[in-house]
């Protein structure tokens, strides 16, 4: 599904299926460097459950046009620009890291247009190391090289750990950021360290809140979700054990168990 906002053409996948604004619609929103393959199951299960599954490739990723957002507040307003492009009264947000905080600020802004919000591996703040930023910022692979020894939890690494025998699920993260254009990273990466408005943003946040937590996430540590989590009204928490930041890969059924339960179908 291609569509324009701001005068750029958005790419979002629809799991195969045309977009119809009568139906409930999920905004999927994932996080630096990626693209919307990373909710390939989640997306496109709701696809096929009478749900517009609507994974964007955020601006400048993928095959959105435009400039990366600079910041985590731009990036909320621009996800405010496509609920109003797509012609919906309201959608439900699922973000994952950067996109969690988007979606967060997003949801803190305009109340009325979202009805749940899941943050998949938030944290607030969500600072990142000196070193990453410098190597980001230098086009560096090294800066993907780090990512990636960070986003898996342990066991990941040295088995594989994917359920799918043959599919190997760091190498498949590895040519995801290396698509990614010059300066993209630095940028989202640049746009998370930043951000400092999530704990105030969660305490105007008024829809239901899921938050989907990896116990042995190291990108963003459970313990950086905690103040966000106490200043949310009406939330509920799932932890994913033995699972790190990129949890919809470690984790792919659960983390549709948790959307299914929270959202429905």
């Amino acid at each position: 599904m291609r569509f324009d906002v701001g005068g750029n053409a958005v790419y979002a996948y629809t799991g195969t299926r045309p977009f119809d604004a009568k139906r409930s619609t999920v905004l999927f929103v994932h996080g630096a460097a990626n693209d919307h393959g990373v909710f390939a199951l989640q997306s496109r299960y709701f696809a096929w459950h009478g749900v517009n599954a609507v994974a964007l490739d955020l601006p400048g990723h993928g095959r959105s046009a435009g400039e990366a957002p600079a910041s985590v507040e731009a990036l909320a307003d621009w996800l405010h620009d496509v609920v109003d492009a797509l012609g919906v009264r309201e959608v439900s947000l699922v973000g994952h890291s950067l996109g969690a905080l988007a979606a967060l600020e997003c949801a803190a802004r305009h109340p009325g247009q979202i009805a749940r919000l899941a943050l998949l591996g938030p944290s607030a703040p969500m600072p990142v190391s000196a070193d990453l930023l410098a190597a980001a910022a230098a086009n560096d692979h090294v800066a993907y090289e780090l990512i990636n020894g960070w986003s898996f939890a342990p066991a990941s690494q040295l088995s594989g750990g994917n359920r799918l025998p043959g599919v190997w699920m760091l190498g498949n993260a590895m040519r995801l950021m290396e698509r990614t254009p010059d300066g993209v990273l630095a940028t989202d990466l640049a746009a998370c360290n930043a951000y400092a408005n999530g704990v105030e943003a969660a305490k105007h946040v008024s829809c239901p809140t899921l938050v989907v937590l990896g116990a042995r996430d190291v990108m963003a540590p459970m313990r950086n979700a905690k103040a966000l989590i106490d200043a949310l009204a009406d939330v509920r928490t799932v932890t994913l054990p033995d699972t790190g930041h990129s949890m919809m890969a470690e984790r792919p059924d659960e983390v549709l168990d948790a959307l299914r339960s929270f959202l429905g179908s």
